[in-house]
């Protein structure tokens, strides 16, 4: 496992103990790991919403294709 350094604000620390002291995670680094898990879920279902508002192209894919030029 790789050990990373990131600068914190006063505040921000004081949020990373305050989650601590709640029992949200048993330590710091838990705090962390389970912020970034939240991330790339949230970032994933973004994905997924985004690509929902794609249109949906149906049909012949030569004819499609020549419709493009």
């Amino acid at each position: 496992m790789t050990t990373i350094s990131v600068p914190l604000t006063k505040e921000r620390e004081a949020q990373l103990d305050n989650l601590v002291s709640s029992g949200v995670a048993p330590n710091r680094a838990a705090v962390m790991r389970k912020a970034l898990d939240k991330l790339a879920e949230d970032e994933a279902i973004q994905a997924v919403l985004r690509a929902e508002r794609e249109p949906i192209i149906r049909g012949d894919i030569r004819k499609i294709l020549m419709g493009l030029d």
